[in-house]
């Protein structure tokens, strides 16, 4: 559950594949980690210590195959700056569009493959997860605010209904507090 959620929590940063690479130490540590927050969870009183996740740890675990991305997104990676989370990967929209059409032209540059870039703010606090995406950009090209949260509404919310480009959502395993610095992510359970 807590690796869907760190998922769903950088969503934004990923917009919509699973990758593969090689075990590396950064993967084996990542794992880790999330071992120790869902087993810190569990516990009776949680240990308060923060877990602090690198960069590198979270883009090994990204590109590994213990996450299931949607169809379409190739090699993610993620750049984290004090409360804002860049996200870069390559989408394939016609495979995200899969199975649902729109005749509005708006939504026309959402097909083919793109380069896409996500900046969006992203904390916890008070066992909540906030995420609000700051702006998308295609091909270096920024998408206007309504034509993206056109694209949300017809795509990605009829098969998750919790993601748009302001969410919210409970985090797993006690967690209480996550915030993003410069090149990791802390986590503090209570």
């Amino acid at each position: 559950m807590l690796r869907f959620t760190v998922t769903l929590a950088l969503w934004p940063a990923l917009l919509v594949g699973s990758g593969v690479a090689s075990r590396s130490p950064e993967l084996a540590s990542a794992e880790k980690k999330f071992d120790h927050i869902e087993s810190n969870g569990s516990a009776r009183r949680p240990n308060p210590s923060p877990t602090v996740l690198s960069e590198q740890e979270i883009n090994a675990y990204l590109a590994s195959d213990n996450i299931q991305m949607p169809a379409g997104v190739q090699a993610p990676t993620l750049e984290g700056a004090d409360g804002v989370v860049t996200g870069k990967t390559k989408v394939d929209f016609d495979k995200v569009r899969e199975g649902t059409h729109s005749s509005n032209p708006l939504l026309s540059m959402f097909s083919g493959v793109h380069d896409v870039v996500v900046i969006a703010h992203a904390h916890g606090e008070g066992g909540r997860g906030y995420v609000h995406v700051d702006s998308v950009s295609l091909d270096g090209i920024e998408v206007p605010r309504f034509v993206l949260q056109m694209f949300v509404e017809k795509f990605i919310q009829p098969r998750n209904p919790q993601i748009g480009l302001d969410s919210q959502f409970a985090l797993p395993d006690r967690i209480d507090k996550a915030t993003v610095g410069s090149h990791q992510i802390t986590i503090v359970q209570r």
